[in-house]
């Protein structure tokens, strides 16, 4: 795991930084401008998941990005594994491909779009799926599942109310033929806050029916 004095030396993370709090000024991305808590809470916590898995030459979708959280940093830790922000607001896209410009981060790809409304390609096509601050798991399970490959896993950045997430999601687990594996606790240095990210396995193909249409999964989720 990377320590907090390697994110602050380095330069393509604080230039992210940088980046990410110029363009707040006209964006809304992040209501973290201080710097310490922005190395903490956006930096950091993204990079939890670095060592979870060997991640080396997979496919990793970001789903729902926004300004780039877990994505960015974990494109710029990862050098050799693939990411995919997918991210359905065009002026966050803009910011997204501007820092992938400006790094020259040639493992991303900025994909302006829900999940849902992927191309058939990218069905089963992901090794791995994170997201961080989305939506609530019953409905983030939907979106992102058919998305993944059997035998892969989506992790879900979470805070700690993760347990009532948790428990109503157990029919949409069920129906979409995935269990949880882990719930991994961590806590960020010197806030002595606690995360818990969720790792969740896909066992086998599941019915092509989903993901339904946003709409309908906001309203009656599984």
């Amino acid at each position: 795991m990377i320590t907090l004095d390697e994110i602050r030396n380095n330069t393509k993370l604080q230039e992210y930084k940088r980046m990410v709090i110029e363009t707040n000024e006209v964006l809304n991305l992040t209501a973290i401008t201080d710097s310490f808590e922005f190395d903490v809470k956006h930096l950091y916590d993204s990079l939890l998941i670095s060592d979870y898995f060997d991640y080396k030459f997979k496919n990793i979708m970001d789903l729902g990005s926004g300004a780039g959280f877990p994505g960015i940093p974990l494109a710029i830790l990862l050098k050799d594994t693939n990411f995919y922000l997918v991210e359905p607001t065009k002026k966050r896209c803009d910011f997204l491909t501007r820092v992938k410009d400006a790094l020259n981060l040639t493992n991303v790809t900025i994909i302006n779009k829900r999940s849902e409304d992927l191309d058939i390609n990218f069905r089963g096509y992901f090794d791995f799926i994170v997201t961080r601050a989305v939506s609530r798991l019953n409905i983030l399970l939907e979106i992102s599942l058919p998305f993944l490959k059997t035998n892969g896993y989506l992790i879900c950045y979470k805070g700690i109310k993760y347990q009532e997430e948790i428990n109503e999601s157990s029919i949409a687990l069920k129906i979409l033929n995935s269990t949880i594996e882990e719930v991994k606790k961590e806590t960020l240095p010197f806030l002595n806050e606690e995360r818990f990210n969720i790792i969740i396995k896909k066992n086998k193909e599941i019915d092509k029916k989903y993901p339904r249409l946003y709409s309908i999964i906001k309203k009656r989720p599984l």
